[in-house]
C-alpha cells in the first residue's frame, strides 16, 4: 500500500506557504548548488518537507531523489523565514538549512554542471561554485543573504528573517 504524500506547500489567501529543507555541501572551497529548468537563479539542493516528516529525514529523502546518492546530515546551520515573490506569486517560506556530507568521490573537479537529472518533471542542474569571488552572486544564489553567510559559517546555528522588497509599479 502506498501512502499519500502531503508536501507542506499550499496557498493561503494570496500567498503560498512553503516549508523547505536544504543542504550545504562544501568541498575544496566550493559549495554545491542546484538550478531548476531555466530559472535565472540557483538554490541549495533540497526540497519541501512532507507532513509528519522530520526536517533532517526530509533532507535525506530529497538528496536521494534529486542526486541519487546517500548523504550524511550534519548540524543545523540556519533557520529562516523568507517573504518573497516569484512568477506573480507571493511566498512565506520556513527553511531549515543543514550541513551535509556527500560521498568522497563527489566534488568540484571537472565540467559543470557535474550532474543533470530530471525530477518530478523538472530538469535539475547541479554545480559546484567557488565560495570566494563573484560566482555565487552572479549565479543569483537565493535567498540573497546566503552567499555572505556561507563564506563565514557560524559556530552556532542562526536564524534569519528575510523580506524581499515589494516590486514597485
Amino acid at each position: 500500500m502506498t501512502s499519500l504524500r502531503t508536501m507542506l506547500s499550499f496557498p493561503v489567501g494570496g500567498t503560498r506557504f512553503n516549508y523547505r529543507v536544504a543542504g550545504v555541501a562544501i568541498r575544496d572551497g566550493h559549495v554545491l548548488v542546484c538550478r531548476e529548468d531555466d530559472d535565472d537563479y540557483c538554490m541549495l539542493p533540497g526540497g519541501r518537507v512532507e507532513m509528519g516528516e522530520p526536517s533532517d529525514l526530509a533532507l535525506v529523502r530529497e538528496i536521494a531523489e534529486e542526486l541519487v546518492m546517500a548523504v550524511e546530515v550534519g548540524p543545523l546551520l540556519f533557520t529562516s523565514e523568507s517573504f518573497y515573490g516569484r512568477v506573480g506569486e507571493r511566498f512565506h517560506e520556513l527553511g531549515f538549512i543543514y550541513a551535509i556530507e556527500l560521498p568522497e568521490d563527489v566534488g568540484p573537479g571537472g565540467a559543470q554542471p557535474f550532474l543533470v537529472r530530471e525530477d518530478e518533471g523538472h530538469l535539475l542542474q547541479f554545480s559546484w561554485l567557488p565560495l570566494e569571488g563573484p560566482d555565487l552572486t552572479e549565479a543569483r544564489l537565493l535567498p540573497p543573504w546566503l552567499p555572505e553567510r556561507l563564506r563565514a559559517l557560524p559556530d552556532l546555528s542562526g536564524h534569519v528573517i528575510f523580506h524581499e522588497a515589494e516590486p514597485t509599479a
